[in-house]
């Protein structure tokens, strides 16, 4: 087979055509003239000069033909009108057409051709690019991992030196077991065991952290390389705003294209289908959404409609939104085309809003009453239907009566890439999307209210539900987390406070699919890897929310208020080392720096348990608990001594005053100190 002529000239021909018409829809859209102009005639030269390379006639022709038309706007400096614009945007299609008919023959007849019909002339799909930054990152990853694994291997010269000496040291030892050993055959022997161990130590030391950062290296390419399958969503907005433009065009209508999740990557094949479903989904908003300039203006409306596109990850899946500010679902057309279509009017009597935009994305209904150009036969929403099922998804319709429709395609994913917010929780890191993290605070302990229905927080003004995550992340964990900081995260069905222990920073990671029959909690998406190779689970803001609002609406099961606990001591140290471990165990803790203020605070609230030191300026600890054994109201609270004396003589004092337990700071066991007191406060 000889080789393709062209195969260089059509990728850097569809680069430069993506690129012109995505700068003259800037320019329609008001940007900056001069600036945009002088880029557009930068494309069109080059793309001149390239096709008179390849003997590209025609393409050379309307490339200087764009030219021709913007070459009054650079000298001028006016804003481009409406004729300059759509003249362009139509030399821009016709080098699309003739460039497609340079592409490699495909074997057999299309689809569209084998049945008599014109091939359909659907806006060009946009050809998937490396990322040059991921290139980049990539090429310097490999770089960095080659420096690295070049000192390991010069590593090899110590272990080398080491090898000889151990030899050497062999030989002498073997020589030592001759009677004739002397001083200083032992003073040599010393010298080489200690060179011997400097030169192991030093071998081990370059090989280790060589290893550490070849392994960290490795990881960053292998993100690297995957970010190079991943396309960002934005890619498709060029195509997708030239779609609702023409359409509107030809319909007599103005629209105004909007476009959000640009920034959610995903793989190119995937967004390539995604694009035919909403370039229907976006003729469809415009076709039977979007009103006439006067039909707004009777309605209040601005004579502008709106397209907004809305990419948006959720879990295992990312969805695809459509949206438009139009009439809404005429449900009366709806009924009307159903009947034509042999339903029942019985079975359409029954059906709300919803059932009919159920109704209607089965197919073959149409709410237009004429065939344009543009929409009338009912086949764009089974187009979109079809994508779905092709990909595994699923397609929703809602109407939001005359404010507008929104039909979003959901389908899964496997791999793709977000922003996320890392946190540690049980001493792991945890991912939790960006997109539904609606902020971040310190959380105290007394900021928490507790009830029978669960653990709240108030966050700006709003009471929400708080839930320490380690209790989602895993239920079985006997381990209670240190939540120093929360992080409200927001779904479908609610908000939520996350309790977690640190908040570590902002990080785009790649999410990969977990198994279907890994047998995880709902709460977790998916996993990424850091740059150790380690993996981290990805939250799903759903599945939080929901086990969040479960775990407080299940019956029968009452929150115990937290146990309060005073902790007298007159060392910093020693009083924030007990607060975070009891703090850390669920209790409630009060400090006090002395055994005078220690009683104070007794006499005016209800403690669980006394937590005392003997040695302190004024009243010790012995007379502490003494006269709490002397006070009726205070009695029967359990007393522990925590203190560095314990002669056999300061237990029998302790003992003697009232503590029921006496634990030597020197010995201080945590586990221990914790079973003693879940005891006495239990």
């Amino acid at each position: 087979m000889a080789a393709d002529p062209y195969r260089y000239f059509r990728v850097e021909a569809a680069e430069i055509l993506e690129n012109l018409q995505k700068g003259l829809l800037e320019l329609e859209r008001g940007s900056s003239t001069a600036e945009t102009v002088a880029k557009l005639l930068r494309l069109a030269h080059t793309l001149k000069g390239a096709a008179r390379v390849v003997k590209q006639k025609g393409i050379a022709d309307l490339s200087h033909a764009v030219e021709d038309l913007l070459v009054p706007l650079r000298d001028s400096g006016a804003s481009a009108d409406a004729g300059v614009i759509g003249a362009s945007l139509r030399c821009v299609d016709s080098m699309r057409e003739q460039l497609a008919a340079l592409s490699p023959a495909v074997e057999g007849p299309r689809q569209s051709e084998s049945k008599g019909t014109p091939a359909s002339t659907e806006p060009a799909v946009w050809t998937a690019k490396p990322n040059l930054e991921d290139l980049d990152a990539l090429m310097d990853g490999i770089a960095e991992l080659t420096v690295q694994l070049s000192a390991v291997r010069h590593s090899g010269g110590r272990m080398a030196q080491a090898r000889g000496l151990a030899e050497v040291l062999g030989d002498h030892l073997s020589k030592r077991r001759t009677p004739n050993s002397s001083h200083s055959d032992a003073a040599r022997l010393r010298g080489l065991v200690e060179e011997l161990e400097l030169a192991l130590v030093e071998a081990e030391r370059h090989v280790s952290r060589g290893i550490e950062l070849a392994v960290r290296e490795l990881g960053q390419i292998r993100d690297s390389a995957e970010r190079l399958r991943l396309v960002p969503a934005e890619q498709m907005w060029s195509v997708l705003e030239r779609t609702a433009r023409d359409a509107a065009l030809a319909l007599g209508k103005t629209v105004r294209f909007e476009a959000l999740g640009g920034d959610v990557r995903l793989e190119a094949d995937l967004l390539g289908q995604v694009q035919q479903a909403l370039v229907q989904a976006v003729r469809n908003a415009v076709a039977h959404g979007i009103e006439l300039p006067a039909e707004r203006a009777a309605a209040g409306k601005s004579n502008t409609g709106t397209i907004a596109i809305e990419v948006q990850r959720r879990d295992k899946h990312v969805s695809f939104s459509c949206r438009d500010d139009g009439r809404g679902l005429d449900l009366d057309a709806v009924r009307r085309s159903a009947e034509r279509r042999g339903v029942p009017a019985s079975a359409l009597a029954g059906l709300d809003a919803d059932g009919l935009a159920h109704l209607l994305m089965q197919g073959g209904i149409s709410t237009s009453t004429t065939v344009t150009a543009v929409s009338g036969r009912g086949i764009g929403l089974d187009l979109i239907r079809e994508v779905a099922e092709k990909l595994g998804g699923s397609v929703q319709l809602r109407s939001h009566g005359s404010s507008g429709t929104t039909i979003s395609l959901i389908v899964p994913v496997s791999l793709s890439a977000l922003p996320a917010l890392l946190v540690e929780v049980l001493g792991q890191v945890v991912a939790v999307p960006l997109s539904a993290v609606r902020g971040t605070a310190r959380r105290l302990p007394q900021d928490v209210t507790h009830t029978v229905d669960g653990d709240t927080v108030v966050w700006e003004g709003k009471v929400v539900p708080y839930t320490p995550l380690g209790r989602l992340v895993d239920a079985s964990t006997q381990e209670m987390s240190r939540s120093q900081s929360a992080v409200l995260v927001a779904a479908n069905d609610g908000a939520v406070a996350l309790g977690v222990e640190r908040l570590l920073g902002i990080e785009s990671i790649i999410v990969r699919g977990l198994p279907q029959l890994a047998l995880l909690s709902p709460v977790v998406s998916g996993a990424s890897f850091d740059a150790d190779g380690s993996p981290r689970l990805v939250l799903s803001p759903d599945g939080v929310v929901q086990a969040a609002q479960e775990a407080a609406a299940t019956p029968g099961v009452a929150i115990r208020p937290r146990a309060p606990i005073l902790v007298i001591d007159d060392s910093l140290t020693t009083r924030m080392l007990e607060q975070s471990i009891l703090e850390s165990a669920g209790y409630e803790v009060d400090l006090a720096v002395s055994g005078e203020e220690g009683m104070a605070k007794a006499k005016l609230r209800k403690y669980a348990l006394f937590l005392v030191d003997v040695e302190m300026p004024g009243m010790d600890g012995f007379t502490f608990i003494q006269r709490t054994r002397d006070d009726p109201e205070l009695r029967e609270v359990p007393a522990i001594l925590v203190t560095s004396r314990a002669s056999p003589e300061d237990v029998e004092r302790g003992r003697a005053a009232g503590a029921l337990a006496h634990i030597e700071k020197r010995e201080f066991n945590q586990t221990d100190l914790l079973e003693r007191i879940r005891k006495l406060v239990s």
